[in-house]
């Protein structure tokens, strides 16, 4: 099953539910892009993951564009800038489907404050990405 997550930046959101998804099943073939990607993975969303013993460290944020031409079952958009601005694209998407969550990014405060977000929006990925999981698997 082949599986493209996409938000805006590829640096938090859609790398944690990349990272859910295919801890549930290291079988499925999961790619994460963004509208407008960062440069790199953000610390935040990586020391979260890695206190549900996922480690994204090594996940890079892509451009949706480089996967406009492939064809997949499921396209999955995390955020609503993402829905709304997601290219056209050329390959067969077989399902689209779409829940927006929070950007953590947007987090104010200390160190403490902000880790607290990304843990609240890391635990609501990780249910709606299980969701998911046993909908497509018919768990």
């Amino acid at each position: 099953m082949k599986i493209l997550i996409i938000c805006t930046g590829n640096s938090c959101r859609s790398q944690m539910a990349h990272g859910f998804l295919k801890s549930f099943d290291p079988d499925l073939e999961v790619y994460s892009a963004g509208i407008k990607p960062e440069s790199v993975v953000n610390p935040f969303a990586i020391k979260v993951m890695n206190e549900s013993f996922i480690d994204i460290s090594h996940h890079i944020p892509h451009q949706v564009d480089e996967y406009v031409n492939e064809d997949f079952d499921f396209l999955l958009t995390v955020c609503d800038n993402a829905k709304a601005k997601c290219p056209v694209f050329e390959g067969n998407i077989r399902n689209r489907i779409h829940t927006g969550f929070e950007d953590p990014a947007d987090a104010k405060g200390s160190d403490q404050e902000i880790t607290s977000v990304y843990r609240k929006i890391r635990d609501e990925i990780k249910n709606e990405m299980f969701k998911f999981y046993k909908h497509i698997t018919n768990i």
